[in-house]
């Protein structure tokens, strides 16, 4: 079991460095740490969280954080498996700019990873509560996941810490898990 984990771990490696690779022939012939994600482009793990944002400003707030079980808030019918955040702007002002970033940990063996986006295209009125989804659709509130991360490889319980942050308020905060196993489970 241990030489075909490391086989697996080799292999998805290979397969983002070649999607790093491939991703440089763009205008810059860079790869730019933090860049936004765009449908079709990868998204890669960072070393650490780069969202700078001091302020203390409340209204900001993730209401849900589930990687698992989801279902659509419109619906309310289940929907595959992705990271599901619900956000909501408590505040009386218009946030956008809006970024992200989770740390997904696998509680087996420790290994970690992290995940930086800026969230284009998402604004929250005063008030409004949004749901938005990493699960690689290209509609409005959808943005792209990696598909090799410890979320779709682990056969572990993998833990998510997830910082929330827009521009002059002090970034929200949430935590969710996705139990032992890969896939879809019955419930």
């Amino acid at each position: 079991m241990k030489k075909y984990f490391i086989f697996a771990s080799v292999t998805a490696a290979i397969i983002v460095m070649s999607a790093v690779v491939m991703s440089c022939g763009g205008d810059s012939g860079t790869a730019t740490k933090g860049a936004s994600q765009t449908a079709g482009s990868p998204v890669l793990p960072v070393a650490e969280n780069p969202i700078k944002n001091n302020s203390t400003t409340p209204g900001l707030v993730i209401a849900s954080a589930r990687a698992e079980d989801n279902f659509d808030p419109e619906t309310r019918k289940d929907i595959p498996d992705s990271l599901q955040i619900e956000l909501k702007n408590s505040s009386a002002q218009t946030m956008n700019n809006l970024e992200i970033f989770s740390r997904m940990t696998d509680s087996s063996t420790g290994a970690s990873e992290g995940y930086y986006q800026k969230l284009d295209g998402l604004n929250l009125s005063p008030g409004e509560t949004k749901t938005i989804f990493f699960d690689n659709k290209t509609t409005p509130g959808h943005y792209p996941e990696n598909k090799y991360s410890l979320y779709r490889t682990s056969k572990s319980e993998v833990a998510f810490s997830i910082v929330l942050s827009a521009p002059g308020f002090k970034p929200a905060t949430g935590e969710t898990k996705k139990a032992p196993g890969t896939g879809e489970q019955q419930d």
